[in-house]
């Protein structure tokens, strides 16, 4: 009768170091889905180089502006502050030189590292 209650101890004990581990494994997998969550998702990343990169290629003056602005607005919102985009432009100093009529080249660039891996980081405006 005496080994068989130190047997049930026993595996109480080891039944009770197995749940103390998985819950410990638990809470790890928890907490490190919450540090990796800080990132973008595919989803976000699409959404916001989208409103940039509808512009590439050849574009109208007309386009030129609204691209513009859309830069200034996304550059303006304290969200967006690690992730600005930056303009450079050639003959196109501010939004009032965009001539409506004109064509221009638009290209863009992606960031390749950090934290912000695959979003739009430089957009390059050259009158054509």
């Amino acid at each position: 009768m005496e080994n068989a209650s130190k047997a049930l101890i026993i595996a109480g004990a080891i039944l009770l170091a197995i749940l103390i581990i998985s819950l410990g494994i638990l809470i790890y997998n928890q907490a490190s889905g919450i540090v990796t969550n800080n990132s973008m998702s595919e989803v976000d990343i699409q959404t916001f180089n989208n409103k940039f990169t509808q512009y590439g290629g050849d574009q109208r003056g007309t386009s030129v502006r609204a691209l513009i602005q859309q830069v200034q607005s996304s550059n303006a919102v304290p969200e967006n502050a690690s992730r600005k985009v930056e303009l450079d432009s050639t003959g196109v100093d501010s939004l009032g030189e965009v001539d409506t009529g004109a064509l221009y080249s638009v290209t863009y660039t992606m960031s390749t590292s950090g934290a912000n891996n695959g979003l739009v980081n430089k957009i390059t405006i050259t009158k054509k």
